[in-house]
């Protein structure tokens, strides 16, 4: 029996708790087909946790997370609690999970599946071979800087600073280069160095290290360039690197390469292997309680976890393959379904993934 691993879940608000169910599922597969040993604590986070601990993030959730290998979330969020003073926001949770348990990239894969080329707006022939990872700083920059209201001249003015320091930026890049290395050795840095401070500092810090990766095909991209060409050959990107801001938009561009922001997972981490794994959809509160969710953003997360965290490899990719196979074969829940009369449930498309892990 292998060592036991720690897996914080926290299952969250609207769809969380189906689609989590379903990684869970697969995750009893796993231990019995590869013989990994896992160890689960279940935790309150988001909206549920508002209402029921009167606090987004409550001590002894942050305690699991902490005493856990890796966390998994399901989605957190909605409007009924948009209206909430800010401590009192979902959201406002996970900016603080982050920076308790220290992590500051997140990781963002966008793989087409052949069989789902005609699901995205793009044309088959420009999604061929795209398999990109977007790397996102998320402890810094404008979202984090000061902000400030004053009256100027015509009248009430809003101000948001923006700041790097070179420690920041090292660290990402660093482990943008690293990811690199463990992929097609190709790394975009996408900046603003044209008009921007932060983006030239940025630069030099990039430029500075990368004679320590020799092997990595280093390019500089203006962000607004990069939008473009993620719509225009999007198979030409490897890795890429980027600030808070371009990387929450560029994440959210490259996600709908997809089809589906169904299929997508990611990863927050930040030094070592420590990492929160969670699918990049929100919590869908219209379709909560319906069977209607994708669960295959939440599997695919539960990968990148035994892949990044666990450097399970075998269960990454069993996992992996397990999806495209019953993604060939036909099988779509309503996000993805061309005939929504034949879509399969949230549970359903749980069941065929792990009836394919467990017979491969």
């Amino acid at each position: 029996m292998s060592e036991v691993k720690k897996i914080a879940v926290i299952a969250g608000d609207g769809i969380g708790p189906e689609v989590v169910a379903e990684a869970e599922k697969v995750l009893k597969v796993i231990e019995s087909v590869f013989g990994y040993a896992f160890e689960t604590e279940h935790a309150l986070f988001g909206g549920i946790a508002i209402d029921e601990r009167g606090t987004p993030l409550p001590e002894d959730t942050l305690s699991i997370c902490k005493a856990a290998d890796a966390v998994l979330l399901g989605a957190v969020g909605g409007p009924k609690w948009d209206n909430n003073p800010k401590e009192l926001r979902p959201e406002t949770g996970l900016l603080g999970i982050r920076k308790a348990l220290g992590l500051f990239s997140n990781l963002r894969p966008a793989v087409v599946f052949d069989c789902l080329k005609d699901a995205s707006t793009l044309k088959p022939e420009v999604l061929e071979g795209t398999d990109l990872m977007v790397v996102r700083e998320l402890t810094g920059g404008i979202y984090f800087g000061e902000k400030l209201r004053r009256q100027g001249e015509f009248g009430e003015e809003a101000v948001d600073t923006c700041v790097y320091n070179v420690v920041e930026i090292e660290r990402i890049v660093r482990q943008a280069f690293e990811i690199a290395g463990k992929r097609r050795k190709k790394l975009a840095s996408v900046d603003k160095a044209n008009v921007l401070e932060t983006s030239r500092l940025w630069r030099e810090v990039v430029n500075k290290l990368a004679p320590e990766y020799p092997d990595i095909e280093l390019e500089h991209v203006l962000v607004d360039n990069c939008a473009m060409q993620l719509l225009r050959r999007p198979s030409s990107f490897d890795v890429i690197v980027t600030e808070n801001m371009f990387g929450d938009i560029l994440s959210d561009e490259a996600a709908m390469l997809t089809g589906s922001i169904g299929m997508l997972a990611s990863a927050s981490m930040g030094e070592g292997s420590y990492g929160l794994y969670e699918p990049v959809h929100g919590s869908a509160p219209d379709i909560a309680g319906q069977g209607l969710a994708n669960p295959i953003a939440t599997i695919l997360s539960l990968a990148l976890m035994f892949r990044l965290t666990f450097g399970y490899e075998d269960a990454a990719a069993a996992i992996e393959a397990a999806v495209a196979e019953v993604l060939d074969a036909g099988h779509r829940t309503s996000d993805i379904a061309v005939n929504k009369s034949t879509a399969i449930s949230t549970t359903e498309m749980g069941d065929l993934i792990a009836a394919a892990i467990r017979k491969a």
